[in-house]
């Protein structure tokens, strides 16, 4: 018998264009990499070459971010603070797709008691605070990129292993996949050919709504003092430093904080459009 597969990306990728939400987002993210991309064409400085004469400048024409306290230029440190922040959620991203896919799959093509046992584990690693993590790994490794992507990719990958595994419980139920194992079909071709290609949509959805998250806790933490450290920038940096002088200097605090909430929103939008997308999209069946 001939089986036909609908080709489920293509069809929730037409969905999500008619989201006006979801391109919105998609428009906001072209307009940051744009940002990040051309602001040296904007301004001839290095974001951590120091201008003491001009220090705590107004947004002008030379500046137009204005500067801080050391004269450094904030448009540039806040594009360089946008390539670390979304450096450290693509890391996130990449960690979170590999291990919680793997794993998910294992708990949930696995025995039942093996995967309860490996469930309860993960629940167990999972109730440790991130902040409490994030805190002992940069007394052990020391404040930088790497402690960071480690804090947050510590915890973050098990919302994704239970998304994975929860999805393919369902789905190895399905009367599709029952047919399909019913004409002699081996675990292996269900496995490529059924389940994984009916994951795609909850695993797109949840890496979507990981990046804003990753961004958000790296601003958390190098805020507190426990991320990037100078002379490097990300937004969370800048947030710290502009906060002691946002009453006199509102820039400083103004312009990262604005890139933080734009670029959170931006991911939203794209999520709500994906949800969206992928609820109209039609499921994958055996005729």
């Amino acid at each position: 018998m001939q089986r036909i597969v609908p080709r489920l990306h293509r069809t929730a990728w037409q969905k999500f264009q008619q989201q006006p939400m979801g391109m919105c987002g998609i428009y906001l993210l072209v307009a940051l990499a744009l940002f990040v991309s051309l602001s040296g064409f904007f301004s001839p400085f290095r974001y951590d070459e120091i201008h003491l004469i001009a220090k705590n400048h107004p947004p002008s024409l030379r500046f137009w971010f204005g500067t801080d306290d050391l004269g450094r230029d904030v448009l540039i440190r806040t594009s360089y603070g946008a390539y670390i922040s979304l450096c450290i959620a693509l890391a996130t991203v990449i960690i979170d797709l590999i291990l919680g896919f793997l794993i998910g799959s294992l708990a949930a093509l696995s025995g039942k008691k093996t995967g309860e046992c490996l469930m309860r584990f993960l629940d167990i690693f999972y109730s440790i605070p991130t902040l409490l993590i994030a805190i002992l790994l940069s007394v052990i490794l020391g404040s930088g990129f790497f402690s960071i992507v480690l804090a947050i990719n510590l915890i973050s990958w098990i919302t994704m292993a239970r998304i994975v595994r929860g999805q393919l419980l369902l789905l190895k139920e399905m009367d599709f996949v029952m047919a399909s194992r019913s004409l002699g079909a081996s675990s292996s071709r269900i496995l490529f050919t059924h389940l994984l290609p009916n994951t795609w949509g909850p695993i797109m959805l949840t890496l979507t709504m990981t990046i804003p998250s990753a961004i958000f806790s790296e601003a958390f933490l190098s805020f507190l003092g426990l991320g990037i450290q100078a002379p490097m920038a990300s937004w969370g940096t800048m947030a710290h430093e502009g906060l002691a002088a946002f009453q006199y200097y509102p820039w400083r605090l103004f312009f990262p904080a604005a890139f933080i909430s734009i670029t959170m929103l931006a991911f939203y939008l794209i999520g709500e459009g994906l949800k969206k997308s992928f609820n109209n999209a039609p499921a994958m069946n055996l005729p």
